[in-house]
């Protein structure tokens, strides 16, 4: 890797990152994936969970970046925190588990519990959605349907995913974000509402 890229602040190689050096992007990776994950894991104290979670929180954070939304203030370790945090809740929120509360005095445990159970409208919205995104997956290119199914219906991770179908992890994460990409301009289109 370039010696000099590693003097560069984090702003720089996202800039490096958006103008097509996906150096800048491993070097922001190997910079924080050991304070990201240990985070993660310390809160599922599950090792595919977590490998799970760590790879979502870098995918969205790749999508946000090539998508322009991103701001630059100088605070990328607790934006990408604070991506792995919701992740892991949406984790709980999705098995219905009961994570571990931090013994903290300023920690709030009326964010961490569902407060009321999913009613009749909420659960016909959701199934709707849910429909919507099975017909927009169908309209996907053959090789991001395939990895959109493997990792949402399948529930693999990237790794198993890049092995399945014979290419890279990088290729394999290439191919979800141009999915997500190709699935929010196809629910525009469609007049279909979904969120990714």
């Amino acid at each position: 890797m370039d010696n000099k890229l590693s003097k560069l602040s984090d702003n720089e190689l996202i800039q490096g990152y958006r103008n097509g050096n996906s150096e800048c992007f491993e070097l922001l990776l190997s910079r924080y994936q050991t304070k990201v994950y240990g985070y993660i894991f310390s809160v599922v104290k599950d090792k595919e969970t977590a490998d799970d979670i760590f790879q979502d929180t870098f995918l969205k954070v790749i999508v946000t970046i090539n998508s322009g939304v991103y701001k630059d203030e100088n605070k990328f370790i607790h934006w990408v925190m604070r991506i792995a945090h919701n992740l892991i809740v949406d984790f709980y929120r999705r098995g219905n588990k009961m994570p571990i509360v931090p013994n903290k005095p300023d920690y709030d445990i009326v964010q961490t519990l569902k407060l009321q159970d999913e009613d009749a409208e909420q659960q016909i919205i959701r199934q709707q959605t849910a429909s919507n995104i099975r017909k927009l997956v169908k309209m996907l290119p053959p090789e991001q349907r395939r990895v959109v199914i493997l990792r949402h219906y399948g529930k693999c991770d990237f790794k198993d995913i890049a092995a399945r179908t014979g290419v890279s992890i990088n290729t394999a994460l290439g191919r979800m974000r141009y999915a997500i990409i190709n699935l929010r301009r196809l629910a525009k289109e469609n007049n279909m509402h979904i969120e990714l």
